[in-house]
C-alpha cells in the first residue's frame, strides 16, 4: 500500500511540473492566425450564451463591430499576452466590472513556490503604493532600506514609467457602468501586478523615486529577515485556565470576524468612539470572509446596549461578497419589512448549470457534482422561471424579509469610494432609499443599479489558453435611481490627498464626528 501511495504521489508531483512547464513554454509561442480567431469567435459565443445582460450599456451592433474590427487586426500570429492585450479591450468595452479577460501569466510548481517564499520577501511587497494626482507613491516603506521615505513619488521601476504601464492596463478591465473611481482607486495597488504580467517575479528592482525634488536611484533585493535568534533555555509555559479560556475567544474573533493573516486583520470589526459610546463605527472589509450572522447579532445587540444613536458604516475598498451577508446586515438597517432585489436575469438553466456547477474542480469533485446533479437541476427547476417578457430569472432574496428586532433606528452615515464594488454596492443602492442615511466619500465603483455576477464561472480559451470570467445573473436592487450607469454618489464629496495618507488623516471620518457632534448639541439645546 505505501508503495501505491507513493507512486501516486510520484505520478501526481511529476504530472504537475509536466503541466506548469507547458504551460510556461505556451507563454512564449506564436499563436497561428486561425486559432486566434477562433478564441475571439469563441470569447463572443460565450459571452451570447452565458451573460444575462450583454447590452447593458453597449448596443448589439457596436458590441458585434468591436469583435469584427478586433479579428480583423489580427494579421500575424502573435504570443498569448499580446493577444491578451487585443481581446481584453473589447471584452472590457461590456463595462461589467465582474467580466474580464485575464493576463497571461507564468506559473511555478507547489516547490518552487515554496522555495521562493523561503528565499524572502519580493522587491515590491516591501512597499504600500498608492495613486493620486496621475502619479505613484510609496505610502508606507516596510524595506530594509529606511532612507526612502513615505511620499517618495515612483518615476520608473527598472525603466519602466509606472503611469505608461497603469494607462495602458487600465484599458484592460471596466467598473461597472461609466464610473471612473474604481480605476482611481485601484491603480496603485495594481500596478505591481500588471508589472509582473509584463516582466515576470524579479528577485531585485531598481526604484527611481523623487522626493523634495531629489531623484535617486535605490536597488531593493529580496530580503529576508533574520531569523536566527539567541538560544535560551527552554522552560515549560504553565497555561493557566485564563490563558486557555482567552485563547478560545481569540478562535472564536477570528472565525467571527474573519481573520486576514496576510495583512493580520479582521475583515469587521465593530468599536465605540465617544466616550458615551453614542457612535458606533463598524467597518466592513469585504462580505466574504468570517461567520457573518454572529458578528451582526452581538454587534447590534452591543449597539443598543450602549444606546448609540449614530452609526457609521464603513464600506471603504469594499469589494463585495456574499448576498446572504448584505441581506443579513440590511435587515439590521432597514426602516421595516423589506425586499432586497428584483429577480435576477439568467440566460437559461442550463448557463447556471452547465457553466456554474459543473465549471472547474479536480476529477473527484467533478464526480460529486455528478452524483448531486439531479438535486441541483430539480433546485433550478423550482427556481428559474421565463416571465411574460420572455426572459429567464432566477429567484433570490426576492420574497419580503422582516427587519430585526435589535434593527439599529438611529442616524447612520455610510462611507464609501471607488472601491466600494459588487455587493457594497448593492446594499449602499438600497440605503440610499432611507432618510436617515448619509453618504460620505466618493462614487463607488459598482453601479447603483445593479450588476451581473452571482455565480462567475471562468472558461479557457481553447488555442491562446486565456481565461476569462462571466457573470451569470443580473442582480439589481429593488432601489434604483433614473442615473444609467453611474454608482451611488455622496450626499458629502470628500476625496483624501496623499498628505492625509501620509499623516494617517481621515477626513471623512472626520467631518461625520464634527456634524454629528454639532447635531447632538444642537438637540441638547432644543431640549
Amino acid at each position: 500500500m505505501r508503495k501505491i501511495i507513493l507512486y501516486v504521489f510520484t505520478l501526481l508531483f511529476f504530472s504537475q511540473c509536466s503541466s506548469v512547464k507547458k504551460h510556461n513554454r505556451h507563454l512564449t509561442e506564436l499563436i497561428p492566425i486561425a486559432q486566434l480567431k477562433s478564441d475571439v469567435d469563441f470569447t463572443y459565443k460565450k459571452l451570447q450564451k452565458l451573460h444575462p445582460n450583454l447590452y447593458w450599456y453597449i448596443s448589439k451592433p457596436v458590441l458585434d463591430s468591436k469583435f469584427d474590427s478586433l479579428k480583423s487586426t489580427i494579421t500575424q500570429p502573435i504570443a498569448p499576452l499580446a493577444f491578451y492585450k487585443k481581446l481584453s479591450p473589447v471584452v472590457a468595452a461590456v463595462r461589467q466590472g465582474h467580466t474580464y479577460v485575464y493576463p497571461a501569466s507564468p506559473q511555478m510548481t507547489k516547490k518552487e513556490t515554496k522555495a521562493l517564499i523561503k528565499k524572502g520577501t519580493g522587491p515590491f511587497s516591501q512597499f504600500d503604493f498608492d495613486y493620486f494626482d496621475n502619479k505613484l507613491y510609496v505610502v508606507n516603506n516596510k524595506s530594509y532600506n529606511k532612507s526612502i521615505k513615505p511620499g517618495a513619488e515612483v518615476i520608473a521601476v527598472n525603466d519602466v514609467k509606472p503611469m505608461d504601464l497603469i494607462r495602458e492596463y487600465n484599458n484592460y478591465y471596466s467598473s461597472d457602468g461609466y464610473n471612473s473611481t474604481l480605476k482611481t482607486s485601484k491603480s496603485g495597488k495594481r500596478f505591481s501586478s500588471y508589472f509582473t504580467a509584463e516582466k515576470g517575479i524579479k528577485d531585485s528592482l531598481i526604484y527611481t523615486l523623487k522626493y523634495n525634488d531629489s531623484i535617486q536611484q535605490i536597488t531593493i533585493r529580496r530580503y529576508k529577515e533574520d531569523s536566527i535568534k539567541k538560544k535560551e533555555q527552554k522552560t515549560k509555559k504553565i497555561v493557566t485556565a485564563t490563558d486557555r479560556v482567552k485563547s478560545r475567544e481569540l478562535r472564536r474573533k477570528k472565525r467571527v470576524n474573519g481573520y486576514n493573516a496576510d495583512s493580520k486583520n479582521y475583515n469587521r470589526n465593530l468599536h465605540f468612539l465617544e466616550k458615551d459610546s453614542s457612535v458606533a463605527i463598524m467597518k466592513i472589509r469585504s462580505f466574504s470572509k468570517g461567520n457573518f450572522r454572529p458578528f451582526y447579532k452581538e454587534s447590534f445587540r452591543e449597539i443598543d446596549n450602549y444606546k448609540s444613536n449614530t452609526l457609521i458604516l464603513d464600506l471603504r475598498d469594499n469589494g463585495g461578497g456574499r448576498l446572504s451577508e448584505i441581506v443579513d446586515l440590511y435587515s439590521y438597517l432597514s426602516d421595516s419589512t423589506f425586499v432586497f432585489l428584483d429577480k435576477s436575469e439568467v440566460v437559461s438553466k442550463s448557463s447556471l448549470m452547465r457553466a456554474a456547477y459543473f465549471n472547474g474542480g479536480s476529477l473527484g469533485l467533478k464526480i460529486l457534482k455528478a452524483i448531486y446533479a439531479p438535486i441541483i437541476y430539480s433546485y433550478l427547476l423550482l427556481t428559474v422561471h421565463k416571465a411574460s417578457d420572455g426572459k429567464n430569472y432566477y429567484a433570490t432574496h426576492t420574497r419580503p424579509h422582516r427587519v430585526k428586532d435589535l434593527a439599529f433606528k438611529g442616524k447612520i452615515y455610510v462611507l464609501i469610494n471607488g472601491g466600494s464594488f459588487s455587493a457594497s454596492s448593492l446594499i449602499s443602492a438600497n440605503l440610499k432609499s432611507s432618510k436617515r442615511v448619509t453618504f460620505i466619500g466618493e462614487e463607488t465603483g459598482g453601479a447603483f443599479n445593479g450588476t451581473v455576477s452571482g455565480f462567475m464561472p471562468v472558461l479557457e480559451l481553447p488555442h491562446s489558453e486565456l481565461k476569462i470570467r462571466i457573470g451569470l445573473m443580473a442582480m439589481v436592487p429593488s432601489n434604483k435611481t433614473e442615473i444609467i450607469g453611474r454608482g451611488i454618489f455622496p450626499d458629502k464629496e470628500i476625496t483624501p490627498t496623499l498628505e492625509d495618507k501620509l499623516k494617517g488623516n481621515d477626513p471623512e471620518l472626520n467631518w461625520i464626528l464634527n456634524n454629528s457632534k454639532a447635531s447632538i448639541d444642537l438637540l441638547s439645546k432644543e431640549k
